[in-house]
């Protein structure tokens, strides 16, 4: 099959881009069956704006916690809601079920 460049408008800023023969090519390899709408900085912002980064893992909000297992102070990484017992990792693995996969 022989692509093309092709001239879009972006859906966000309305300003035209070019949609490479190249991109083109990736695109049809990838099964993608529409164009892109968006033209490269609005997907850009898009991402960002949605907390998929393209560079680092994503910081993650922890929050303090008495392990209801021994009573120490810990951290985790969702906000308890008191429905269930929250444990340190240490008290965490002691509960979970011994898993042999032999």
């Amino acid at each position: 099959m022989v692509f093309s460049d092709k001239v879009l408008v972006c859906r966000d800023c309305g300003e035209k881009f070019t949609f490479t023969a190249g991109e083109q090519e990736f695109y049809f390899e990838k099964g993608f069956e529409n164009a892109p709408a968006r033209c490269p900085e609005c997907r850009r912002a898009r991402r960002q704006q949605n907390g998929l980064r393209s560079r680092g893992p994503r910081e993650r909000k922890m929050y303090d916690v008495v392990c209801d297992g021994c009573g120490q102070m810990t951290t985790v990484p969702f906000e308890p809601n008191g429905s269930k017992p929250v444990y340190c990792q240490e008290c965490y693995r002691s509960r979970r079920p011994n898993r042999s996969w032999a």
